[in-house]
């Protein structure tokens, strides 16, 4: 019983990593979009 809630609380805090990591992404991803030299509709892109 205490390996399967051993089990549980490690996954439960990996997702908790893992939810914050892509938080930290996407609020990185949009610092960078709002930040960025080059304006979006200026046909800069390939």
């Amino acid at each position: 019983m205490k390996k399967l809630l051993l089990v549980a609380l490690a996954a439960i805090g990996g997702l908790l990593v893992y939810r914050q990591i892509q938080a930290d992404r996407a609020e990185q991803d949009l610092w960078t979009e709002a930040t960025d030299s080059v304006p979006a509709g200026s046909g800069a892109s390939s």
